[in-house]
């Protein structure tokens, strides 16, 4: 797979849930930096800090791009919405987000997250 292909496949693998498959494209030691500079060590511990702000959130992937580096890592940054249902079962969509991520040898070493979702009041 392409790392653009790898970094869908792992955005939709998390939508779906499927948090054991999704941890096993990242590397071990891999950095997931959210909203606010937090920062966690397993997308089940960013799973676990979600549930206090929606039920469920899924993304439209509006623009990506993609570059090798000359150390061999590979760059993905996809742009687009988030749609989806806050803790109060309000819906909501057409959030902006910018998600960057790293990869290494196919694997996502970083995942950096950025989102309007405390901006537009839907939390």
């Amino acid at each position: 797979m392409s790392a653009i292909e790898i970094v869908q496949t792992f955005l939709r693998t998390m939508e779906n849930r499927d948090l054991d498959t999704a941890q096993a494209m990242m590397t071990d030691d891999a950095i997931i930096i959210f909203p606010g500079g937090k920062q966690y060590a397993t997308q089940h511990d960013m799973v676990a800090s979600a549930k206090g702000r929606y039920q469920w959130v899924k993304k439209t992937f509006d623009h990506i791009d993609h570059l090798r580096r000359d150390d061999d890592t590979e760059v993905v940054t996809i742009m687009g919405t988030l749609y989806g249902v806050n803790n109060q079962g309000v819906a909501f969509e057409g959030i902006r987000y910018i998600d960057r991520f790293v990869l290494r040898n196919g694997k996502i070493t970083e995942q950096h997250v950025w989102n309007d979702l405390a901006e537009t009041g839907v939390l």
